[in-house]
Protein backbone atom coordinates (compact mmCIF):
# COMPACT_ATOMS: atom_id res chain seq x y z
CA UNK A 1 0.00 0.00 0.00
CA UNK A 2 1.15 3.57 -1.00
CA UNK A 3 0.65 6.51 0.99
CA UNK A 4 1.52 9.79 -0.14
CA UNK A 5 1.85 12.43 2.31
CA UNK A 6 1.67 15.87 1.78
CA UNK A 7 2.89 19.36 3.39
CA UNK A 8 0.81 22.33 3.80
CA UNK A 9 1.55 25.99 4.17
CA UNK A 10 0.32 25.40 7.38
CA UNK A 11 2.93 23.47 9.08
CA UNK A 12 0.18 22.10 11.85
CA UNK A 13 -1.60 20.28 8.89
CA UNK A 14 -0.28 17.43 6.57
CA UNK A 15 -2.27 15.52 4.21
CA UNK A 16 -2.07 12.07 3.19
CA UNK A 17 -3.09 10.09 0.18
CA UNK A 18 -3.73 6.25 0.42
CA UNK A 19 -3.57 4.53 -3.11
CA UNK A 20 -6.98 3.02 -2.37
CA UNK A 21 -10.73 4.94 -1.50
CA UNK A 22 -10.97 5.99 2.15
CA UNK A 23 -14.41 7.05 2.29
CA UNK A 24 -17.51 6.48 0.12
CA UNK A 25 -19.85 8.64 2.24
CA UNK A 26 -18.23 11.95 1.06
CA UNK A 27 -16.05 14.09 3.69
CA UNK A 28 -16.60 14.15 7.24
CA UNK A 29 -14.37 16.50 10.08
CA UNK A 30 -13.92 14.95 13.33
CA UNK A 31 -12.56 17.63 16.11
CA UNK A 32 -14.09 15.93 19.55
CA UNK A 33 -15.04 12.71 20.71
CA UNK A 34 -18.51 12.51 20.08
CA UNK A 35 -18.16 13.47 16.15
CA UNK A 36 -15.55 10.36 16.34
CA UNK A 37 -17.85 7.87 16.82
CA UNK A 38 -18.87 7.93 13.35
CA UNK A 39 -15.73 7.23 11.84
CA UNK A 40 -13.08 4.27 13.60
CA UNK A 41 -10.55 5.64 11.53
CA UNK A 42 -10.85 9.22 12.85
CA UNK A 43 -11.05 7.69 16.62
CA UNK A 44 -7.79 5.30 16.31
CA UNK A 45 -5.98 8.49 14.70
CA UNK A 46 -7.03 10.33 17.94
CA UNK A 47 -6.29 7.97 20.02
CA UNK A 48 -2.26 8.52 19.31
CA UNK A 49 -2.93 11.69 20.88
CA UNK A 50 -1.51 14.95 20.03
CA UNK A 51 -4.24 15.07 17.15
CA UNK A 52 -6.30 18.57 17.08
CA UNK A 53 -8.83 17.39 14.37
CA UNK A 54 -9.39 15.49 11.36
CA UNK A 55 -10.82 15.52 8.00
CA UNK A 56 -11.88 12.65 5.75
CA UNK A 57 -12.72 12.72 1.91
CA UNK A 58 -13.03 9.66 -0.35
CA UNK A 59 -8.94 10.02 -1.10
CA UNK A 60 -7.58 11.78 1.39
CA UNK A 61 -7.04 12.20 5.15
CA UNK A 62 -5.81 15.76 6.50
CA UNK A 63 -4.88 15.97 10.38
CA UNK A 64 -3.99 19.09 12.27
CA UNK A 65 -2.14 18.71 15.04
CA UNK A 66 -1.40 20.20 18.05
CA UNK A 67 1.30 22.92 18.33
CA UNK A 68 2.75 21.03 21.26
CA UNK A 69 2.98 17.36 18.65
CA UNK A 70 6.11 16.20 16.77
CA UNK A 71 5.48 15.52 13.01
CA UNK A 72 8.29 13.15 13.36
CA UNK A 73 6.40 11.43 15.75
CA UNK A 74 2.88 11.23 14.83
CA UNK A 75 3.75 10.46 11.28
CA UNK A 76 4.65 6.85 11.50
CA UNK A 77 1.76 6.38 13.61
CA UNK A 78 -0.58 7.81 11.45
CA UNK A 79 0.33 5.93 8.74
CA UNK A 80 0.07 2.68 10.63
CA UNK A 81 -3.20 3.12 11.64
CA UNK A 82 -4.26 4.04 8.33
CA UNK A 83 -2.26 1.13 6.73
CA UNK A 84 -4.05 -0.94 9.41
CA UNK A 85 -7.80 0.52 9.02
CA UNK A 86 -7.52 0.38 4.91
CA UNK A 87 -6.00 -3.24 4.87
CA UNK A 88 -8.81 -4.52 7.45
CA UNK A 89 -11.78 -2.25 5.12
CA UNK A 90 -14.67 -0.71 7.41
CA UNK A 91 -15.09 -2.18 10.82
CA UNK A 92 -17.48 -4.42 11.53
CA UNK A 93 -20.12 -3.95 13.61
CA UNK A 94 -20.13 -5.25 16.95
CA UNK A 95 -23.88 -6.63 16.51
CA UNK A 96 -24.26 -10.67 15.91
CA UNK A 97 -23.32 -11.33 12.18
CA UNK A 98 -26.16 -11.73 9.80
CA UNK A 99 -24.52 -14.06 6.44
CA UNK A 100 -23.49 -10.86 4.18
CA UNK A 101 -21.67 -9.27 7.82
CA UNK A 102 -20.18 -13.00 8.41
CA UNK A 103 -18.71 -12.43 4.83
CA UNK A 104 -17.21 -9.00 6.19
CA UNK A 105 -16.32 -10.39 9.31
CA UNK A 106 -14.07 -12.81 7.45
CA UNK A 107 -12.75 -10.60 5.08
CA UNK A 108 -11.44 -8.38 7.98
CA UNK A 109 -9.81 -11.53 9.36
CA UNK A 110 -7.95 -12.42 6.56
CA UNK A 111 -6.61 -8.91 5.59
CA UNK A 112 -5.73 -8.81 9.47
CA UNK A 113 -4.00 -12.06 8.98
CA UNK A 114 -2.31 -10.82 5.68
CA UNK A 115 -1.41 -7.76 6.69
CA UNK A 116 0.05 -8.16 10.11
CA UNK A 117 0.55 -11.37 11.48
CA UNK A 118 1.61 -13.53 8.55
CA UNK A 119 4.57 -11.18 8.20
CA UNK A 120 5.80 -11.68 11.55
CA UNK A 121 4.68 -15.56 11.74
CA UNK A 122 6.94 -16.19 8.48
CA UNK A 123 10.26 -14.12 9.72
CA UNK A 124 10.65 -17.43 11.91
CA UNK A 125 10.06 -19.73 8.95
CA UNK A 126 6.19 -20.53 9.88
CA UNK A 127 3.34 -19.66 8.20
CA UNK A 128 -0.58 -19.19 9.67
CA UNK A 129 -3.75 -20.30 7.33
CA UNK A 130 -7.17 -19.16 7.92
CA UNK A 131 -9.56 -21.91 8.07
CA UNK A 132 -13.11 -21.23 8.92
CA UNK A 133 -15.05 -18.47 11.06
CA UNK A 134 -17.93 -19.50 13.31
CA UNK A 135 -19.67 -18.59 16.27
CA UNK A 136 -16.94 -16.28 17.20
CA UNK A 137 -14.43 -18.55 17.18
CA UNK A 138 -11.76 -18.42 14.51
CA UNK A 139 -9.99 -21.67 12.85
CA UNK A 140 -6.39 -21.33 11.74
CA UNK A 141 -3.69 -24.03 10.50
CA UNK A 142 0.18 -23.71 12.03
CA UNK A 143 2.43 -24.10 9.10
CA UNK A 144 6.45 -24.32 8.36
CA UNK A 145 8.27 -24.65 11.60
CA UNK A 146 5.08 -23.38 13.70
CA UNK A 147 3.68 -26.94 12.80
CA UNK A 148 4.53 -28.82 15.89
CA UNK A 149 6.85 -25.88 18.02
CA UNK A 150 6.34 -26.25 21.29
CA UNK A 151 5.24 -22.19 21.14
CA UNK A 152 2.86 -22.65 18.55
CA UNK A 153 0.20 -22.08 21.31
CA UNK A 154 1.57 -19.42 22.80
CA UNK A 155 2.36 -17.47 19.67
CA UNK A 156 -1.49 -18.60 19.17
CA UNK A 157 -3.09 -17.53 22.26
CA UNK A 158 -0.61 -14.31 23.03
CA UNK A 159 -0.20 -12.93 19.50
CA UNK A 160 -2.99 -14.38 16.91
CA UNK A 161 -5.74 -14.20 18.95
CA UNK A 162 -4.98 -10.92 20.98
CA UNK A 163 -4.55 -9.03 17.50
CA UNK A 164 -7.41 -10.45 15.61
CA UNK A 165 -9.53 -9.81 19.31
CA UNK A 166 -8.56 -5.75 19.62
CA UNK A 167 -9.49 -5.13 15.86
CA UNK A 168 -12.31 -7.09 15.27
CA UNK A 169 -15.33 -7.52 18.31
CA UNK A 170 -16.72 -10.41 16.39
CA UNK A 171 -13.69 -12.66 17.47
CA UNK A 172 -13.99 -14.23 20.66
CA UNK A 173 -11.26 -17.44 20.42
CA UNK A 174 -8.61 -18.19 17.71
CA UNK A 175 -8.08 -22.25 17.84
CA UNK A 176 -5.43 -24.24 15.94
CA UNK A 177 -6.94 -26.50 13.05
CA UNK A 178 -6.11 -29.85 14.59
CA UNK A 179 -6.97 -32.18 11.63
CA UNK A 180 -3.59 -33.12 10.18
CA UNK A 181 -3.41 -33.32 6.58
Amino acid sequence: MNIEIQATPDKNIINFFPDQLVSNQGHAEFVDRKSLRKSPLAEQIFDIGGIASIFITADMISITKTEDADWEELKPLILAEIMDFLSIGAEPSAVEASSGEKDETIQAITALLNARIRPAVKRDGGDIKFIDFDNGIVTVEMQGSCKGCPYAMRTLKDGVEKILKSYIPEVKEVRNNETVK
